[in-house]
C-alpha cells in the first residue's frame, strides 16, 4: 500500500518564498528592460504633424512656443503636458494630441474665432464665439469692424449672449451695435454706431428685450415730430416703467434765456 508523502511545512514555505522571488525579480527584470527600451535613441520624437486651423500660427512661432516645454520619448512623453503647450499659444483654444508609432506626435488644432473686442481700452482682449475671453494680439482680428462687449470678469458668456438677442432688434431700423456693457450692478447699456448710448436698465433677455421693441417700436414716431430720423438720438433711458426719456441732437427742451430789458 502506497503512503503519500507529505511536504513539510518549512519547505513549503521555502517554496513559495522562492516562487515569490522568482516571480519579483522576472517583474523588475521586465521592467527595467521596459524603461531602457522606452528610452532607446529609436523612439526619440522625429517629428510633429499639426493640421487643423491654424490661420494665424506657423511652424516657427509653435516651434517657439512649444518646443521648450517638450521632454522625453514616444512612450515617456506626457500628452497632457504636449496638450497644454499648443493650448498656451496665443490663439489656440484646443489641442487633440496623438502619438504614431514608432516616434511622431500628431496634432489637431482649433484656434479660437474672434467675434468681439472685450474690456476697456487698458485691457482690450477678445472673445470668441463661445463667449470665452482670451488674450491674443488684437492687430491680427481679420475683421474690419467688431463690436466691444465688457462686464465683470467670467461674465463674457452673458454679455455675447445678450449682444446676439439685441442685434437683429436694432436691424430694422439700420441702427448698429457698437458696444454692449454690462455693469457691475448688473445694468446693461448699448452704445450704437451712432454714438448714441442707450441705458437699458437691469434684467434678463426678456427683460431687455421687451424694453427695447417698446422703443423701437415708437422712436421714429417720436423723431419724426421733430423732422428727425431714428440715427438722431443721442441718447435714451428706458428704465422708466411706463415709458423712456430721449435725447436729440439739434433739438433742445430748454427755454432759451430772455435777455433783460433795457432800462
Amino acid at each position: 500500500m502506497n503512503h503519500a508523502v507529505t511536504t513539510p511545512l518549512d519547505i513549503k514555505l521555502m517554496n513559495m518564498t522562492a516562487m515569490v522571488l522568482f516571480v519579483g525579480f522576472v517583474a523588475l527584470g521586465a521592467l527595467v528592460t521596459a524603461r531602457w527600451m522606452v528610452r532607446l535613441p529609436v523612439f526619440d520624437i522625429k517629428g510633429i504633424a499639426v493640421t487643423g486651423e491654424v490661420n494665424h500660427n506657423n511652424a516657427l512661432t509653435l516651434r517657439a512656443n512649444v518646443a521648450p516645454r517638450l521632454a522625453g520619448t514616444f512612450y515617456s512623453m506626457d500628452l497632457a503636458t504636449v496638450r497644454a503647450a499648443f493650448e498656451a499659444v496665443p490663439w489656440v483654444r484646443r489641442a487633440v494630441v496623438r502619438r504614431e508609432f514608432p516616434n511622431r506626435l500628431r496634432v489637431v488644432l482649433q484656434e479660437h474665432q474672434a467675434v468681439a473686442y472685450w474690456g476697456g481700452d487698458g485691457e482690450l482682449r477678445l472673445i470668441n464665439s463661445y463667449g470665452e475671453v482670451f488674450e491674443a494680439n488684437v492687430g491680427e482680428v481679420e475683421q474690419d469692424t467688431l463690436p466691444r462687449l465688457s462686464g465683470p470678469e467670467g461674465h463674457g458668456a452673458e454679455v455675447l449672449a445678450m449682444y446676439r438677442t439685441l442685434v437683429p432688434l436694432f436691424t430694422p431700423l439700420a441702427l448698429s451695435i457698437d458696444q454692449l456693457e454690462l455693469s457691475v450692478g448688473g445694468s446693461w447699456r448699448v452704445i450704437l454706431e451712432t454714438g448714441a448710448e442707450i441705458e437699458l436698465g437691469r434684467g434678463g433677455a426678456a427683460d431687455i428685450t421687451a424694453r427695447v421693441q417698446r422703443f423701437l417700436a415708437t422712436v421714429t414716431q417720436v423723431t419724426s415730430r421733430y423732422g428727425r430720423q431714428a440715427s438722431a438720438v443721442e441718447s435714451a433711458d428706458l428704465r422708466h416703467e411706463n415709458g423712456y426719456a430721449l435725447r436729440l441732437r439739434g433739438v433742445s427742451t430748454t427755454v432759451a434765456a430772455v435777455p433783460p430789458r433795457k432800462k
